[in-house]
């Protein structure tokens, strides 16, 4: 069953190429949002009494929570400052927040819900043809940094919009820095045409 909220369409749904003239809409996989509890948070007395959170202060300094759904982890601070990463659209982003808040709020912490925020949208598709890195590389090297022997991905330090996307021989893209979901998509419109200029020629 496709979840509603998960923009989980595109596959269906005729590609609007007015928006995406490559006919390909990235899939969004992740996104990192940031919201303020805006209370002090006993952490250990988290730990103790939610079901679904790990504690090791030695390891790292927030409890790590996690809930089924939208399937999503977050980091919450002592300081009252939360991070919450895996869902795959804004709203689930935001739902999941609200979710990890009111876990907060029944265990007894005043916390409220300010200043909510995405930070990154990593997104992620297929130009479905391989792709001549060294020469993409060498045609864009101010923007490009390709070492296969560190990295078998070129990443490519796009300026407008300020989007770094790792471009793998497949033909498959990672697009990751985007604060909204049309960075993304922008993105991909810039990189499709010289992707298609250093297309392998198949033998």
């Amino acid at each position: 069953m496709a979840d509603p909220q998960g923009g989980g369409f595109e596959g269906s749904q005729p590609v609007d190429l007015s928006k995406h003239p490559s006919g390909i809409v990235p899939t969004l996989q992740n996104i990192v949002s940031t919201v303020n509890l805006d209370c002090k948070l006993d952490l250990k007395a988290i730990a103790l009494q939610a079901r679904n959170a790990e504690y090791n202060p030695k390891r790292f300094a927030a409890v790590i929570m996690r809930i089924r759904e939208p399937k999503t982890t977050a980091l919450i601070f002592a300081s009252g400052k939360m991070v919450c990463t895996g869902a795959k659209s804004e709203q689930q982003s935001k739902l999941a927040a609200r979710k990890y808040a009111r876990i907060i709020q029944k265990l007894g912490f005043p916390a409220k819900f300010k200043d909510f925020k995405i930070q990154n949208i990593v997104g992620s598709c297929d130009a479905k043809f391989p792709i001549r890195l060294e020469g993409l590389a060498y045609a864009h090297g101010a923007f490009s940094s390709y070492e296969p022997e560190l990295f078998p991905g070129l990443i490519y330090r796009m300026k407008q919009p300020k989007i770094v996307l790792l471009i793998f021989v497949s033909g498959k893209i990672v697009l990751t820095g985007a604060k909204v979901r049309d960075e993304t998509y922008t993105a991909f419109e810039n990189i499709y045409p010289v992707l298609t200029e250093f297309r392998k020629n198949q033998q």
